[in-house]
């Protein structure tokens, strides 16, 4: 592995802590699936941990919830705590455990209880600001990779022990 230096203007993944912060999202985030805005928001959290993208947690109330179906399906950070998952289904089209979040999230992350995050890879398309996101690579981290973040980034086959 080799980190990337980043240029004017960007951030390299390396930089980020671990344990990882929460900060503001500085441009608004938005999330179509099957044609439809899903969640459009100008006050979404990022996750920032080493090594990853940032990950996007968007305020329920900016999320069109009437597509979201909780789900038995759970996880467990040993930053953030128990996760809860949810189902998108929009029409005929449905996207099974795509978003989670964290109830009641431990202490220091705070600012993202109530929020839910969205998988960009299980989505039509996930933007911030005017750009649209490529999803992390795998699937386990849901990490939003846009033009202004370097890496390289964990999640590809291989990256497990970074």
């Amino acid at each position: 592995m080799k980190r990337i230096e980043p240029k004017p203007g960007q951030e390299s993944v390396w930089d980020y802590p671990r344990p990882p912060r929460v900060e503001p999202a500085s441009k608004p985030v938005k999330v179509i699936f099957n044609g439809v805005v899903i969640a459009q928001s100008s006050r979404a959290q990022r996750v920032l941990e080493t090594s990853h993208p940032p990950t996007y947690y968007i305020p329920i109330d900016d999320i069109q919830m009437q597509y979201f179906q909780l789900t038995p399906h759970m996880s467990f950070c040993e930053f953030k705590g128990r996760a809860s998952y949810w189902t998108i289904t929009v029409g005929n089209q449905s996207a099974i455990n795509a978003a989670w979040g964290y109830k009641n999230p431990t202490q220091g992350f705070e600012a993202i209880k109530n929020h839910i995050a969205i998988y960009a890879s299980r989505v039509d398309a996930c933007y911030v600001g005017d750009e649209q996101v490529q999803a992390q690579p795998g699937d386990f981290y849901g990490g939003w990779i846009t033009s202004d973040i370097v890496g390289p980034f964990k999640g590809a086959p291989g990256t497990q022990g970074w």
